[in-house]
């Protein structure tokens, strides 16, 4: 499925276990399989398990990963986001660009991580994001799910849990969501992982690439199609199972 034009990319899945909505979410089982290993899966259908590895705090999560045979780095229980946990694997890892594929996307589109790859092999100095279309009002007003405010050359405006845009009476007239997959280069990697606090809208909103944005990086932004479904909540689950099952992975 990889493109042959692509770069030499490495895929990595931050996944903690300490998480304030769903403690232990990576290790929660869809259909009988953890929800880290279904989105392993999903990437190495993309570039191949050699290039895809997992990175955590936990031994518990490290040792799941052990017995499907996924790739595994331990990284620091302070890291402040999963793009840190990533830049905390770039040091001692090299790669010509990094891709960041959330752990709770268990039904990620391996053809999202294939454009996304190619397009930083496009523009190899940029960071990267993906967005899709907003599917009805329920998501629009959803907290759990960024919505995206694109300028009309592609670039990122802004980002927020907010239902944005909207008009003066707050309606609905459709947006972006994020689609949580990220290309770096190491270099912009290197700059985000040098605060050692979160940036003041990054940490209002709790939306990491905010952080680019603050520290005067552009963020590209990118159609993927709408296929993942992030897991946030506990009553997410039931929904990320039923599409593991539309699409009939088992």
């Amino acid at each position: 499925m990889r493109s042959e034009k692509s770069v030499e990319p490495l895929i990595v899945i931050p996944a903690r276990f300490e998480s304030a909505r769903l403690p232990g979410k990576p290790l929660i089982p869809l259909n009988g399989v953890p929800m880290i290993i279904r989105t392993w899966r999903q990437a190495v259908k993309a570039v191949g398990a050699d290039r895809v590895l997992v990175a955590t705090e936990h031994e518990r999560i490290a040792e799941v990963c052990r017995q499907y045979e996924a790739r595994v780095v331990m990284t620091s229980s302070t890291c402040l986001t999963g793009t840190d946990r990533v830049a905390e694997v770039a040091r001692s890892i090299p790669a010509s660009c990094y891709v960041n594929v959330q752990g709770d996307e268990p039904a990620f589109n391996p053809e999202d991580i294939v454009r996304l790859v190619d397009a930083a092999e496009r523009d190899p100095a940029a960071v990267i994001n993906g967005y899709c279309s907003v599917s009805d009002e329920d998501q629009f007003r959803s907290p759990t799910i960024p919505k995206v405010v694109i300028r009309p050359d592609g670039r990122l405006l802004y980002m927020s849990r907010a239902a944005i845009p909207t008009d003066k009476s707050l309606g609905f007239r459709g947006a972006r969501r994020q689609v949580c997959a990220y290309a770096f280069p190491p270099s912009a990697l290197e700059a985000f992982s040098a605060r050692a606090t979160k940036t003041p809208l990054e940490s209002v909103e709790d939306i990491e690439i905010l952080r680019f944005l603050e520290l005067g990086f552009e963020v590209r932004m990118i159609e993927m199609s709408n296929q993942s479904v992030s897991v946030d909540v506990p009553e997410d689950v039931a929904h990320a199972e039923a599409r593991l099952s539309s699409l009939g992975l088992a």
